[in-house]
């Protein structure tokens, strides 16, 4: 039995020097004024101003074989919690599990990851962390991840559920119940890489029917760089059907050119989403895209008016004219300067006749202090026509504004390296 033992404690001695586990610490504060974000101000109308914070720690774990991460975190307003007087207790809090899933080796063809993690691909038009949101965006999903030759194939799914039914399969229609992916992604060279997405998202019917009706995506993005040039672009087309049953036709086409000039960047660029000439009874195919889980704030301006485009454009779709500049004061400051021209893709019954909706800025400044340490800021403002205020319904609106200052604090609080000479 002594033997035994001193021969298990030999074996996890070398398992465990092979093997890397790491600590990492995030800490995001968020100071934000809002005076028209997400929503035109209206004349009369007072600001309001908060601080918000993201805590995360993250375990993992990595050997030859198997990758396994832990990141639990607390979302929370400062000054949010409902404390019980006579306790000092706190019962308003927001914590919860944003990645816990393993990675396990399949020979030379690659991996599988099961559970809770986060899915980015290319510019994250269609799956995106949406990390601007202080609780971030992780699915729960099972995923292959395979290398063939030079290509990288994932293929991924997930089946969501809200509790452990014994009998149907509701889920709430704004929520996408099952999503099935397929990304083939490959570098041709140091220039150019390319990538094609496809994905099928099935959404019941009703809150409380188990028919799906799956929406199909596909699409492609492609990026060239070369010296001082980036280009990048992307093109989606969606059929199947909507949620109602309804048949889709719809795109969406992006286009970014820059070009570097010493510590000078400019760059142009449109994004347009389709959207629908008619509606109601008279709608016969849904021409409106449906960006799934991709970037909300990353696109369309940081005042973030469009987000919901069923919503916040009537179906109109949405075309984005954009230009930019970026300036380089040094490694670790920059400034970004951002114009936007919005109008809607298309008008129908419900939208105003004009297209044309304004003109947003964003002012964003980046100051790196340290390997663990940023600051950031921004200011933007909305100049809206009267066709904005209309789908908004803020007849009588005053100068919308918006500004935050973000720390962001993210040390390695511990880690132990893979001995490879044992």
């Amino acid at each position: 039995m002594r033997k035994l033992l001193v021969g298990i404690s030999i074996l996890l001695i070398g398992f465990q020097a092979h093997a890397q586990f790491k600590v990492d610490a995030q800490l995001r504060d968020r100071f934000e004024f809002r005076d028209g974000y997400q929503k035109l101000a209206a004349d009369g109308s007072t600001p309001t101003s908060f601080i918000s914070q993201r805590t995360r720690i993250s375990f993992s774990y990595e050997t030859e074989y198997l990758k396994f991460k832990i990141t639990p975190q607390d979302v929370r307003i400062w000054g949010g919690d409902a404390v019980v007087s006579s306790t000092g207790v706190a019962n308003n809090t927001n914590i919860g599990l944003f990645e816990g899933y393993a990675d396990v080796k399949l020979g030379s063809l690659g991996w599988v990851a099961a559970g809770r993690q986060q899915l980015k691909y290319d510019n994250e038009r269609i799956f995106a962390a949406r990390n601007w949101n202080q609780t971030g965006l992780s699915y729960d999903a099972l995923v292959f991840k395979l290398n063939l030759s030079e290509w990288n194939l994932h293929i991924g799914g997930s089946w969501n559920t809200l509790t452990e039914a014994t009998t149907d399969n509701f889920y709430p229609t704004s929520r996408i119940k099952s999503f099935n992916y397929i990304w083939l992604n490959r570098k041709f060279n140091d220039n150019f890489n390319a990538s094609l997405l496809h994905v099928a998202s099935g959404v019941t019917e009703t809150d409380t029917t188990n028919s799906l009706n799956f929406r199909q995506t596909t699409g492609v993005y492609s990026e060239f760089k070369k010296g001082d040039l980036n280009i990048w672009g992307n093109i989606y087309y969606q059929y199947g059907k909507n949620q109602k049953g309804t048949d889709v036709s719809a795109f969406l086409i992006d286009a970014d050119v820059s070009y570097k000039i010493g510590n000078f960047t400019p760059g142009i660029g449109l994004s347009y989403l389709s959207g629908n000439r008619k509606t109601g009874a008279d709608q016969t195919t849904d021409n409106l895209f449906d960006v799934l889980y991709g970037a909300r704030h990353k696109y369309f301006g940081f005042m973030d008016y469009f987000r919901s485009f069923s919503s916040h454009t009537k179906q109109g779709g949405l075309a984005d004219y954009y230009f930019y500049l970026d300036y380089k004061f040094s490694k670790s400051v920059s400034v970004r300067n951002i114009g936007h021209f919005f109008q809607l893709a298309q008008t129908n019954p419900t939208t105003p006749t004009d297209k044309n909706l304004g003109y947003e800025n964003d002012l964003v400044l980046k100051y790196k202090f340290n390997d663990w340490g940023a600051l950031e800021s921004g200011y933007m403002f909305f100049l809206p026509t009267e066709s904005l205020k209309t789908i908004q319904g803020v007849a009588n609106d005053k100068f919308s504004q918006f500004f935050y200052l973000q720390l962001t604090i993210t040390p390695t609080l511990f880690k132990q390296q893979a001995n490879n000479n044992l």
